[in-house]
């Protein structure tokens, strides 16, 4: 079985250690087996892209590497935040910020 990981795809993070400190993006992918997630914007590494059909120049390109899970944490109201989660009233496991105390959807 998979670990829970406290962020999930389309999530708004904030880089909190690392190169790219400070930096906040929405999550686009996550590898629960390597515990790494790709963020919109952030780590940004240039790959050098040999000419095919699809792109017949080649070159190099810039896309997003991924982060290490732990390096990151959820945004909720502007401000990162730890998470925590609970039972609701229909008994069903939903996140929390630690700091507002809201739900996040």
């Amino acid at each position: 079985m998979q670990q829970k990981l406290h962020i999930k795809v389309g999530d708004t993070v904030k880089v909190i250690t690392g190169e790219a400190n400070g930096q906040e993006g929405k999550v686009l992918t996550i590898d629960r087996k390597k515990m790494r997630a790709t963020v919109e914007g952030v780590n940004i590494v240039k790959k050098h892209a040999k000419p095919s059909a699809a792109d017949p120049q080649g070159g190099i390109v810039e896309k997003e590497g991924s982060i290490h899970v732990s390096n990151l944490m959820i945004v909720s109201k502007g401000q990162a935040t730890r998470i925590g989660r609970k039972l609701d009233a229909k008994g069903k496991l939903v996140r929390y910020s630690k700091k507002s105390g809201e739900e996040i959807k």
